[in-house]
């Protein structure tokens, strides 16, 4: 079984301890530091152990080995991550320098919380480790930008580097150091405040390299004497270059300067809340005399990259260096209508860029992971990613609970300064599209039976009225979803029994089945209750409520098995006349009418919601509806759709936890081709469906080990050519397939 964390070798007893200036801080402070040591035998030298108060770059012998290390702080609100990294590929028998910069934040925000001190850690054995000897100095180029600073969601501050103050060579062996004060010891490891050192359970990012761009729209000058290539003349007018998709970058600029001219990047949405509020971050570069480049380390994110420089600046090249998750794009679905490609694509690519540190809501204005929009991440990361993406999925979990309040209260974002439950997100994390998905897609017993215990904690803190139904809870904030007329009693409700749900299976996990019992016990009377007090002709509604019936809290009737039969023709009413959920819930909403088995109503109702989004010519999905000044363009609750699509139309779905056995149960509407690619934990499994008037022709390809449940529409079937018998179950024919790739046909009745 697979725990998807980075495997860390065992290094034995520390060496090293925290290292600093004098002063603990202060905030926004770069930090160099440098040591030479001799080393006969580079492959005796273990793995590096390296930690930072916040982020760090490593070069060893000149060499950068580690852009951007460290993760935001932290696995508790005590304790540190911790880098393993393998440098003996850069090592050398003699003298050998290691470099680093550390950049202390020095605040908390909505996914980092900050140790109140900077810090460096580096364990490399004996001879290779952090300690009084090391020269450290704060680096003078680097310095607080002026206002308006980054809204108080981020830790991050914008980047300002003047490179007329340069450490120019200070990285590579032949620099002089003996001027640099010697480090200051801070303390072992294992010291407050950075606590006890947790192994980093994520890869390091994926650079995907540099792109530059030359040709720029601006006036062109021949090329100066004894140089090559244009150079473009800045008229004193921004310079916006598009980006081929809203990516993860850190932008990069070329010029030549007389000295103390100001050149500031940022992103298209760098104002993320409009009207002058909610600002993330940007760079300034400040010029030295003659020609230079600059790569801003502090990553952005946008489909357009800006450039505002004074006149006269000669500009060579202006472009960026993405990077982000490491992770690969193996899912893929396909079908005879481009929309639904495109909006399945354009949600893979949101689902990417709000991947880091953390899941995020959003990568500009508050990089938060909020958990409402994780249970949606963690659904597409199945269908969309390699499983080196439940890595993420698994430190979610993580974050979550060990951040859980001493009274039980689960919360987010975490980690960070946030501390205020919003019941219906948390009700969603401990509900089967929560934790229950990942251990679905990835059978990962061991941190199911370790999270439990706070699983049961948070949900004994819901109690019901004197009529059966979820005594409310307002929490931290009183939030059911964006948008108008929220039936928040039956948000509360619906939540709560998928909730119990899940906590029987979790329960037994864990074997603790009298806890099962008590949760089978408190779903089978809710739904009873619900049945009882929240049916009307015109669908679920709370007693209370006047004007239309909530669409999303109808949703959560039919997905927690509220809706009997004859309920069904009022919730389709509701369907089709109500549209009050936002992005977030609108996956709800459509996931309820395939569950209803009416695929042509959930993708006509798809199609008439997003279509916007996939008319725009952004990459990724919105928070909200319309795309006004004040939402996020690219933010992860709206990507609901990517998992519908392979899992409800193309109908690939695990069976067991781990895809070890799946069932295919197309339900495709009105299309007549569909395809979906899964990267399981098991092995990649792919299935393409078409349909015509004769029937269904299905191509599927099954892992070795695994085996397949094809359930088709027909009154016969064959495997491989070969007529076969099959089950029949609900109209449909199922036929079993095993290892290979297979054939399938069932003809029409």
């Amino acid at each position: 079984m697979q725990n998807f964390a980075v495997d860390v070798p065992d290094s034995g007893p520390w060496h090293g301890q925290w290292l600093w200036q004098a002063e603990d801080g202060p905030a926004d402070t770069w930090m160099c530091f440098r040591r030479t040591v001799t080393i006969a035998n580079p492959a005796q030298v273990p793995a590096l152990r390296i930690a930072a108060d916040s982020k760090y770059w490593l070069w060893v012998n000149g060499e950068l080995v580690v852009r951007e290390g460290a993760l935001k702080r932290g696995p508790n609100r005590s304790d540190t991550w911790l880098d393993v990294v393998d440098v003996r590929a850069q090592l050398r028998v003699g003298a050998n320098t290691i470099a680093v910069l550390v950049w202390y934040w020095g605040k908390h925000g909505f996914a980092h919380w900050s140790s109140g001190r900077g810090g460096l850690l580096i364990d490399g054995g004996a001879a290779f480790s952090s300690d009084g000897k090391w020269r450290a100095c704060v680096h003078p180029a680097f310095a607080h930008a002026a206002d308006p600073q980054p809204n108080f969601r981020l830790a991050e501050h914008h980047v300002r580097f003047d490179a007329r103050a340069d450490l120019s060579g200070w990285t590579e062996p032949a620099f002089d150091d003996h001027a640099w004060p010697l480090a200051t010891v801070k303390g072992a490891p294992g010291t407050a405040p950075w606590g006890q050192l947790w192994p980093r359970p994520l890869p390091q990012w994926r650079d995907y390299g540099e792109t530059l761009i030359t040709a720029l729209p601006m006036p062109k000058m021949n090329a100066a004497a004894g140089e090559t290539g244009e150079v473009h003349v800045s008229s004193g007018e921004p310079i916006t270059l598009p980006l081929p998709y809203n990516a993860q970058v850190t932008p990069i600029i070329e010029v030549t300067a007389n000295g103390g001219e100001l050149v500031t990047l940022f992103m298209d949405h760098y104002c993320g809340g409009g009207a002058g509020k909610d600002f993330n971050v940007r760079a300034e570069y400040v010029c030295r005399p003659g020609r230079q480049r600059f790569e801003a380390p502090g990553w952005m994110n946008g489909h357009a990259l800006t450039a505002v420089m004074p006149a006269g600046l000669q500009v060579h090249a202006l472009g960026w260096r993405e990077s982000g998750y490491d992770t690969d794009f193996s899912g893929d679905f396909t079908c005879n209508d481009d929309f639904y490609q495109v909006l399945w694509q354009k949600a893979r690519r949101t689902l990417y860029v709000t991947m880091r540190d953390t899941y995020m809501d959003c990568p500009d204005r508050e990089r938060a992971q909020w958990w409402g929009d994780v249970v949606v991440e963690l659904g597409e990361t199945a269908y969309a990613l390699c499983p080196k993406a439940h890595a993420l999925t698994r430190k979610a979990i993580l974050d979550l609970v060990r951040w859980q309040r001493d009274d039980g209260v689960l919360f987010s974002p975490t980690p960070g300064c946030w501390e205020h439950e919003l019941p219906p997100q948390m009700l969603a994390a401990v509900s089967p599209y929560g934790f229950m998905t990942y251990f679905r897609n990835t059978g990962d017993v061991a941190l199911m039976r370790e999270v439990y215990p706070a699983v049961r904690r948070y949900l004994a803190l819901w109690q019901v009225d004197e009529t059966g139904l979820a005594v409310h809870r307002a929490g931290g904030w009183d939030w059911g979803d964006w948008g108008e007329q929220v039936d928040q009693v039956l948000i509360d409700n619906g939540w709560l029994i998928l909730a119990y749900a899940a906590a029987i299976e979790h329960a037994e996990l864990a074997g603790e089945i009298a806890d099962a019992a008590d949760w089978r016990a408190r779903h089978v009377a809710l739904i009873a209750a619900c049945r009882a007090q929240l049916c009307s002709a015109e669908g679920f509604r709370a007693a209370a409520r006047s004007g239309v019936s909530d669409d999303r809290g109808n949703a959560l009737m039919v997905l927690a098995g509220v809706a009997l039969p004859e309920h069904t023709s009022a919730v389709l009413t509701v369907f089709a006349q109500v549209q009050l959920s936002s992005p977030y819930m609108e996956k709800y909403v459509l996931e309820a009418l395939f569950r209803l088995g009416r695929p042509e109503l959930a993708l006509a109702r798809m199609r008439a919601r997003y279509a916007p989004m996939v008319a725009s010519p952004l990459t990724t999905l919105w928070e909200l509806w319309a795309s006004v000044s004040w939402s996020s363009v690219n933010h992860a609750w709206a990507g609901g759709p990517l998992t519908l699509l392979s899992e409800c139309v193309v109908g690939l779905a695990p069976a067991t936890p781990g895809w070890r056995t799946f069932t295919l149960t197309p339900a495709m509407g009105e299309l007549s081709q569909v395809s979906a690619t899964v990267a399981s934990v098991s092995g990649t499994i792919s299935a393409e469906i078409t349909r015509d008037a004769t029937g269904h022709q299905v191509v599927v390809t099954v892992p070795v080990d695994c085996a397949g449940l094809v359930s088709l529409p027909g009154a016969r079937a064959t495997l491989d050519g070969v007529a076969v018998a099959g089950e029949r179950r609900a109209g449909r024919i199922l036929i079993a397939v095993g290892p290979g790739t297979h054939r399938v046909t069932a003809a029409a009745a």
